[in-house]
């Protein structure tokens, strides 16, 4: 009975046949896909938690004096509802962690990726990551303690409370440069070496090939990183509860104490609020508006990726 011959690639003398079922990758499959199904899980729990809580708030709590009022005091008596105090000390606090954030980052970014030797980049990017897991309410007792006294020595004419919102978004800003440095120099890094190249040979410097040409190239990926470290500004809790204050006012002064949403969410947690009150409804009133706001941003981000994403062969 004549051999069976199996097809072979011609001068390779492998075979071309089916080979056995490959169990360990679908094992990583497997795992990689329940991971997945268990972020998506996590994130539905989380508004299925928050959807009943926050209907019966509303029942009882009108849209307007929610969001037409800019009185804010739901834990004492009498109590008022208007929320802009805690969002706009959300905003102010973010932005001020923006402005400190986003330059720092991006040139770090740009030196790690086009300036530093392979050596220097090895060492300083996970230098530059130790920073992320550095625990927030460190963060916010560094503010209170040294950063807060140095800048009314520096800048006595700010009259700075002894809590204040600057601060405490110049401590936030730091916490997030390096989600912004991190994956920004990722996206840099990316970036086809032909492009560079392209650019020395029409004359540009290093400098001008940096920012006309790789920074552009890497733009989505640029976006992705600002808008997650917005996320997570907006978010934050220990540093702005600790160097930011509890203190619901409507004010665009940062040199103010103020309260944000994670602030007055954190504030009551910690209190002893009766299950089922008008208080403690609020706390997943403004946990969902919370939710939104960074979702908003989530979705902007996606959008801007897939907007303005390039692919390079």
């Amino acid at each position: 009975m004549a051999a069976q011959h199996r097809a072979t690639a011609p001068g390779t003398g492998r075979s071309l046949a089916r080979s056995r079922p490959r169990y360990g990758e679908a094992i990583v499959k497997a795992l990689l896909l329940a991971a997945a199904l268990v972020s998506i899980a996590t994130t539905i729990g989380i508004i299925y938690s928050l959807v009943e809580p926050t209907i019966e708030f509303f029942g009882e709590v009108s849209l307007a004096q929610f969001f037409g009022s800019t009185n804010w005091g739901p834990l004492i008596k009498p109590a008022t509802f208007g929320v802009w105090p805690i969002v706009v000390a959300t905003l102010e606090i973010t932005l001020i962690a923006v402005i400190v954030a986003v330059p720092l980052g991006l040139a770090a970014a740009i030196y790690l990726s086009e300036y530093a030797k392979p050596g220097v980049r090895k060492f300083f990017k996970p230098v530059l990551e130790i920073l992320a897991g550095v625990p927030t309410v460190v963060f916010g007792y560094f503010a209170l303690s040294f950063l807060t006294p140095l800048l009314k020595d520096v800048f006595p004419f700010l009259n700075l409370e002894a809590k204040n919102a600057l601060s405490a978004g110049l401590l936030v800003g730091i916490m997030i440069i390096p989600i912004v440095a991190s994956l920004a120099e990722d996206s840099m890094a990316a970036v086809p070496n032909g492009l560079r190249e392209g650019s020395f040979a029409l004359g540009a410097s290093k400098m001008l090939t940096s920012v006309r040409v790789v920074v552009p190239a890497a733009f989505s990926g640029i976006v992705a990183a600002i808008i997650l470290a917005i996320s997570r500004a907006a978010g934050e809790t220990m540093i702005v509860a600790v160097a930011g204050g509890f203190k619901s006012i409507f004010t665009f002064d940062p040199t103010n104490e103020m309260a944000t949403m994670a602030a007055f969410i954190a504030q009551a947690g910690a209190g002893d609020l009766s299950t089922g009150s008008i208080p403690y409804k609020t706390i997943f009133a403004v946990g969902s508006l919370l939710f939104i706001i960074t979702f908003a941003m989530n979705w902007f981000s996606a959008r801007m990726v897939q907007k303005y994403r390039e692919v390079y062969d």
